[in-house]
Formats: C-alpha cells, sequence, structure tokens
C-alpha cells in the first residue's frame, strides 16, 4: 500500500499547532511589551517638569507592587493581606542596611528582595493547609505584627517617627538630585520591567499552569501530582522577591521609612489597582496603577470628595466590565478590529 499523505500535509498539520485559549502568542507579547516600556522611556521627553516625573516614578512602584500581588491573589487564588507588609519589610530592611549596617545602596537594595521572599517563605509555613478566610486572618495578622515589632523597637528602627536620611542611590558620579528626577525615572522604570518580564515568564511556564489548576480545581490538581504545598510556598516567594525591591526603591527614593507603609490606606489603594486592572493579567495592573495613580494627582483640587469619586469610578468599571480594564480595552479593540473587517 503506498503512502498517500504527502510531505506538505504534515508540515501543515504539525505547523497547526493550537493555542491555548485566550493565551496570547509569546512573540505578539513580545512585540507588544518591547513597544509598550519603549514608550514609557520616551515619557521624560514630554514631562519635562521635575513633579511629573515624580508621580510616573510613584506609578511604577506601584505598579510593581500591585502586578506583583496579582501573581498570589489572581493567578494563585491565595488571599493575601499581608502582601504590603512585604513591600513595608523591603522599605525598612533597606534604611536599616544603609542606614545602620552602613551597606552599599545597590546590595541593600537586592538584598531587601531577598528578605521580603523569606518573610513570604515564613508567613506561607501557617497557611499551607489554609483556605478562605482562615488566609485573610493569618496573613493580616502577619502585616500587624511586624508594624507592631518595628513600633517596639524604636531605638532602631524610628518606631511611629520612622527614619530619615536614609541614603539614596547612586550611578557613579551622576548627581541624582539635579538631574530633574530623570535617573530615578529610569531606575524605576528598569525595575517595572525586570518584574513584568519574570512575571510573565513564571505565569507562561509550567509552574505557572500548575499555580492556576490549583486556585481553578485543587482536588483534581493535586490528584494530578501537583503539590499545594511547594506551589503555594512558590507562589507567594515569587510575588515577594520585587515587592520587597519595590519598598527598597521607594525607600532610597523617599529616602525616609515611616510605618504608614503598613496602612490600610495604601494596602486599599494598591488592592483597587489589582481589581480595577482584572486580576490574572499583570498588565492590567500595571496599567490600572497609572490610571488610579495619575486620575488621584488630577482630582487634587477636589479634596475629601477625591476617593469618593475615585470610588464610583471603579465600581463603574468593574460592573461594566468585570475583567476591569483589560476586559474593556479588549471589547474595545474587538469592535474597532470588527468595524474595520465589515465589508464596505
Amino acid at each position: 500500500m503506498t503512502d498517500t499523505t504527502s510531505p506538505i500535509t504534515l508540515s501543515h498539520t504539525a505547523a497547526a499547532t493550537p493555542i491555548a485559549p485566550g493565551r496570547t502568542p509569546w512573540k505578539r507579547e513580545a512585540i507588544g511589551f518591547v513597544l509598550g516600556f519603549a514608550l514609557l522611556a520616551l515619557l521624560p521627553l514630554i514631562f519635562g517638569d521635575t513633579y511629573a516625573r515624580h508621580i510616573l516614578i510613584m506609578a511604577f512602584i506601584y505598579a510593581i507592587v500591585a502586578s506583583n500581588w496579582d501573581l498570589s491573589l489572581g493567578y494563585g487564588g491565595v488571599f493575601n493581606f499581608g502582601h504590603l507588609a512585604l513591600f513595608g519589610i523591603g522599605v525598612y530592611a533597606y534604611s536599616l542596611l544603609t542606614k545602620l549596617a552602613e551597606f552599599d545602596p545597590w546590595i541593600a537594595l537586592f538584598a531587601s528582595g531577598v528578605i521580603a521572599t523569606l518573610a513570604a517563605i515564613l508567613v506561607t509555613i501557617p497557611i499551607l493547609r489554609l483556605k478562605g478566610i482562615y488566609i485573610i486572618l493569618v496573613t493580616f495578622g502577619f502585616a500587624q505584627l511586624v508594624m507592631q515589632v518595628i513600633i517596639s523597637q524604636s531605638a532602631i528602627t524610628g518606631g511611629t517617627q520612622g527614619l530619615v536620611r536614609i541614603p539614596g542611590l547612586y550611578v557613579f558620579d551622576h548627581n541624582m538630585v539635579r538631574d530633574g528626577k530623570s535617573a530615578y525615572f529610569y531606575i524605576a522604570l528598569a525595575l517595572l520591567v525586570a518584574s513584568t518580564l519574570f512575571l510573565r515568564v513564571f505565569v507562561r511556564s509550567r509552574t505557572g499552569a500548575s499555580i492556576v489548576a490549583l486556585r481553578d480545581n485543587e482536588e483534581y490538581a493535586i490528584s494530578r501530582g501537583v503539590s499545594i504545598v511547594r506551589q503555594r510556598m512558590l507562589t507567594l516567594a515569587a510575588s515577594a522577591f520585587f515587592t520587597g525591591i519595590a519598598g527598597a526603591f521607594y525607600a532610597a527614593y523617599q529616602r525616609n521609612a515611616s510605618i504608614d507603609v503598613f496602612g490600610m490606606s495604601l494596602a486599599t489603594i494598591i488592592l483597587s489597582m489589582v481589581l480595577l486592572g482584572g486580576t490574572s493579567t499583570i498588565y492590567g495592573a500595571i496599567i490600572a496603577s497609572f490610571v488610579l495613580t495619575i486620575f488621584a494627582e488630577w482630582m487634587a483640587d477636589f479634596g475629601a470628595w477625591r476617593p469618593m469619586i475615585t470610588a464610583v469610578l471603579i465600581i463603574g468599571v468593574m460592573l461594566a466590565y468585570p475583567s476591569g480594564l483589560v476586559g474593556m480595552i479588549k471589547a474595545s479593540w474587538g469592535a474597532v478590529a470588527g468595524r474595520l473587517k465589515r465589508p464596505a
């Protein structure tokens, strides 16, 4: 019997590898990734004043923290309400390492991420077998415990007064005080690029797929050999490293450390960014960080009305698009593409 299947047919069949539903091909994502961050790198050419760059730097910091929280909350389904404590640990780790131990600022920056990761592993131990509200209670308690330790050790941490005159970062002999915040802008952008790249590679890996499997159907995932202990620890540890580095950069940029970073106000803002952007996207939290940071600044003249107007905006978007800003962008793009394809 002769084989009637041609080589062309075989190669065509092999090339038609199905793509997971809802997942953007990595080449297309890579192009969007490069273009998006290239546009951000050009912003100092548009916004030349120092204050505008300050707002963008703060948006970068919030974007790092929010997108890493999306990893544990969105992809992992772990209600880790101690995430902001990891940011605070980064703030104080950097402050103490540079001010008291006299570490080099760049070494302290990296070490702060490592310390935050170790803290995340520590808090993971009591929640390995917990679910739902019990995880929220334990992680929230962890955040309060860290704050109380910092307050009680006022001789070292400054207590409620905080720490001031913290050493900043440096770039060779460049004067980072009189450059209009350009150096800090590009350092913050570089950290956001590194964090986003790490998160996207992580969630697209087999480990990321197993984390999502545990979130969606825990019993089935465990029956297929996925370890809930290992994956939960990996999820929280992975979301902690750049969160700690963001806290360290925040301390270096502001040159002070305060227990306000453990407050519910900041936690509410960051959580709003995660939810408004759309969970399990990474990019959604980044987009929402820019939207809320810039919108809040634009509404500064409204005083006490500002948080209420912001809350109404978030509720409106979430009601219209439950998948957040990412869902709204996809819907808008689909509508535009549909009109372009429609015959005249």
